[in-house]
């Protein structure tokens, strides 16, 4: 089959073309694949990049992809370059996409599932589609009438389906969103991913319904599927997944008009320098691999400062890096500060810092690749002070401390807050965020001298109090991410949500501005129900003898009416702590439970102190 290239000269009229191509564990397809694209627009006439973005890759993919960019400007010429972004850890299409578009400089750009399912030679329809309707955006559609697709039958249902669902709760004018092959003007793609949440699933529908309600024109295109042997079973999981992220699109666009009214700040004038602050009590493998997150950013203008309380071994990696022990890539300093509290421990490095601005995140916590560069666009907008993201569970910790991770992202523990532990959600300003992932303007910081240190837990509740008081806001971004180990089920869970709970009483008594909500009083009043449940249901068989004609039908319905609302709380614990495992149903519904009992006493207790025991010397690391 001939293409006519006409329209796409014409169309690019010198500009670059920028094709995108996520790759996960393709090892020993990529580079073929790479070339075969490159084979395929060196007979166009325009100048192109193909940007291959290895998402975390288990496999040889992301060395190969470096071998094959090395050798690539050799074979195709001066028209063509190869930006290869390569993404140390799995974080989704939509993550991979956002990086590629990053590294790229087309003024349209092309994303393109980097298996080659999907033909690239199809590319001219594409710019043909969109000289004859005017589109911003042409979608390859598996329905376009000249479309050639070899599809499995259930791939096939299952995307009419979803088809009618997307037609149904967003109503955009295409056939298909999932196809992986569609063509952006770059404004147009810049503006939708700026104001993107979905990284999985749902990506290319919240992509498409951002645009369109932006204004962009959308027109479809046809396509080559030739899917092969691959069978491709949808997991229950990916299904339930899908139509969650579907469903919060809807919500995000037609009910909270979200993507209409979401802050984009402006470009930067210039990269600002960061300060990474990491207070710790010593060297550990939780440092280590905090450390090596750190050299993976994509954001190359920081520095990193640790501070434990003496000085490490002299066989650190910190200190002596050798064959043994990698060398980091930016500017790293130690600075022992004797067993003081992490307050001031960061007080200790912001007065070290040179940044502009000073990130704050914990030793126990490893940063997302664009963990940096995704929070340091927003100190563009000088209202705001201070941005954060979510602490998400590592997908490698153990059993007991995934069930800890699970209680914390219960929507019955943190309802309204669920967005500090689990990725998603939508921005927003706050009034407190935590320090394991904030970023405050060293300014202002300066202005109010850091952190109080007469608190441990709850001195970065105060810290985001100065930070409101003075004007300036904290926005949260779900972008922002890092990797937060969490203490294990029951005990140490426990002991830390006590801590947490108690502060949180005392402030809500002390520092009302930003801790005095209702919901913190929640598991305190759901304390006193237990207790006059087990009260009532301990007492009515000894009260029943003593009412007239033995009266059980006096008491019964009482005490009928009062177990209610614990059958329907059980009920709702039951629901949102559900796993196909049941060992893990049932640690995580009697850790929600537990954590209910323990908030509630420990808050009423902090309530009810006239000082905070951690207020004196020596409580500092429990």
């Amino acid at each position: 089959m001939t293409f006519d290239w006409t329209n796409a000269r014409k169309i690019l009229d010198g500009e670059v073309l920028s094709v995108i191509l996520p790759v996960h564990n393709l090892g020993g397809a990529v580079a073929d694949n790479l070339e075969s694209v490159a084979s395929c627009f060196d007979d166009g006439g325009f100048r192109y990049e193909l940007v291959p973005v290895d998402d975390g890759s288990a496999d040889a993919s992301a060395a190969e992809i470096r071998t094959y960019a090395d050798a690539f400007a050799s074979r195709h010429g001066e028209r063509a370059s190869c930006r290869p972004v390569l993404i140390a850890k799995n974080a989704g299409k939509g993550s991979a996409l956002k990086a590629g578009f990053g590294a790229s400089s087309g003024g349209y750009v092309l994303l393109l599932d980097g298996d080659l399912d999907i033909a690239p030679k199809m590319l001219p329809k594409f710019f043909d589609s969109m000289a004859k309707n005017g589109s911003d955006i042409v979608v390859g559609s598996k329905r376009h009438p000249e479309s050639s697709v070899q599809y499995p039958w259930h791939r096939r249902l299952a995307s009419a389906i979803y088809f009618g669902l997307v037609r149904l709760v967003v109503g955009l004018p295409v056939t298909d969103t999932q196809t992986g092959m569609k063509l952006f003007r770059r404004r147009v793609l810049g503006e939708a991913l700026e104001r993107m949440l979905v990284k999985t699933y749902a990506f290319d529908l919240e992509l498409l319904s951002i645009a369109y309600e932006r204004g962009a024109k959308v027109s479809e295109a046809p396509v080559e599927i030739r899917f092969g042997q691959k069978f491709g079973a949808l997991k229950p999981r990916t299904v339930r997944e899908m139509m969650t992220d579907t469903l919060a699109v809807f919500y995000r666009l037609r009910i909270l008009h979200y993507y209409a009214k979401v802050e984009v700040p402006p470009p930067l004038s210039k990269n600002p320098f960061v300060s990474v602050v990491i207070a710790c009590p010593a060297g550990s493998w939780m440092l280590d691999e905090c450390l090596k997150g750190l050299s993976e950013q994509t954001y190359r203008d920081f520095e990193v400062i640790v501070l434990p309380d003496q000085p490490l071994p002299s066989n650190s990696q910190l200190t002596t890096p050798n064959s043994q022990f990698p060398t980091y890539n930016f500017q790293l300093s130690v600075i022992p500060t004797g067993k003081v509290r992490p307050a001031e421990k960061r007080n200790a490095g912001i007065a070290s810092a040179k940044g502009d601005v000073v990130a704050f995140i914990d030793d126990d916590a490893y940063p997302d690749a664009r963990w940096l560069e995704n929070a340091v666009k927003y100190f563009s907008e000088q209202t705001i002070g201070a941005v954060g993201g979510p602490g998400v569970t590592p997908p490698g910790d153990g059993f007991l401390s995934q069930a800890g991770g699970r209680v914390y992202e219960n929507l019955l523990v943190s309802g309204n807050y669920r967005y500090r532990y689990k990725a998603g959600g939508v921005r927003r300003d706050v009034d407190d965020y935590p320090s394991c992932n904030l970023f405050v303007r060293k300014s202002l910081l300066d202005s109010f001298g850091g952190y109080r240190t007469d608190f441990w837990p709850g001195e970065d509740t105060l810290l985001c109090k100065d930070v409101i008081d003075s004007g300036k806001r904290i926005v949260y971004d779900p972008w922002i991410v890092v990797y937060h180990h969490r203490r294990a089920l029951f005990a140490p869970h426990l002991r830390q949500l006590g801590r947490y709970a108690f502060h949180r009483g005392y402030f809500c008594k002390c520092y009302p501005s930003n801790s005095l909500h209702a919901s913190y009083f929640v598991p305190t009043l759901f304390v006193l129900y237990l207790l006059l449940l087990l009260l009532t249901t301990a007492i009515t068989p000894f009260l029943m003898p003593n009412f007239p004609h033995g009266g059980p039908e006096c008491l019964l319905p009482i005490l009928f009416i009062l177990w209610q609302p614990m059958n329907l709380y059980l009920l709702l614990v039951a629901v949102t702590t559900f796993s196909f495992n049941p060992i893990r149903w049932l640690m995580t519904a009697l850790g929600v439970f537990l954590t209910h009992v323990w908030y509630g006493i420990r808050f009423i207790c902090g309530l009810c102190a006239s000082k905070a025991p951690c207020e004196y010397i020596g409580r500092d690391h429990v």
